[in-house]
């Protein structure tokens, strides 16, 4: 038997490859992805643009975008909450508590229970000295929040002030714009208690 005979009866024995028939899927799978894609196309058809935010997509992307607030605005609604967790909770702590010989505490502070008008001017320029809370004396730093809005800044201190046990009056867009304006000229943080004292008396 020649070498071409032999390899022609051993590919005869060979099975063929496999491969795909003219119906790779079985039609109870095609009409299934059919019958989703016709479901799908009519209720994207059926959507209307003043449906609520339970129907997902339809909501425009004017919707999910974030409120403007004004850097004097009164009107607009902010979170202190929310301002407070970006800006404040990383030093004091989500309690208010702080942490000893390092970062004053918010509740029950002289300063968060004290006058607001003072108290407006921490955030406005920050503190680069000591500072007395509760009987403590505190050496840091704290930066100023003077790129917040009027808003912005009033919304965290009524925040402070009406959590970590604190229970003092709310702080109002007009007091920190107030106080913005009275101390416009100073561009160095506090260096101790008795110039925030000062400054809110401006």
């Amino acid at each position: 038997m020649s070498r071409e005979q032999y390899s022609i009866e051993a590919q005869a024995r060979e099975n063929r490859d496999p491969g795909e028939r003219e119906r790779p899927l079985p039609w109870f799978v095609i009409m299934l992805i059919g019958a989703m894609a016709a479901c799908g196309i009519i209720s994207i058809a059926g959507m209307h643009d003043d449906l609520g935010s339970r129907y997902g997509d339809s909501r425009t992307a004017a919707a999910l975008m974030p409120p403007t607030v004004a850097k004097t605005g009164e009107s607009a609604t902010v979170d202190g909450g929310q301002v407070f967790t970006a800006k404040c909770a990383a030093c004091h702590q989500a309690t208010g508590l702080g942490i000893p010989g390092v970062f004053p505490p918010l509740a029950g502070s002289e300063w968060v229970r004290g006058s607001d008008k003072v108290l407006v001017q921490i955030p406005l320029h920050g503190i680069s000295g000591t500072l007395q809370v509760k009987g403590a004396s505190y050496h840091g730093t704290m930066p100023s929040f003077n790129t917040l809005s009027d808003a912005e800044i009033a919304a965290v201190l009524t925040y402070v002030r009406s959590h970590f046990t604190n229970s003092a009056s709310a702080v109002s867009p007009a007091t920190v714009t107030a106080g913005r304006a009275a101390t416009h000229s100073q561009t160095l943080p506090f260096s101790n208690g008795e110039e925030i004292k000062q400054a809110g008396q401006q």
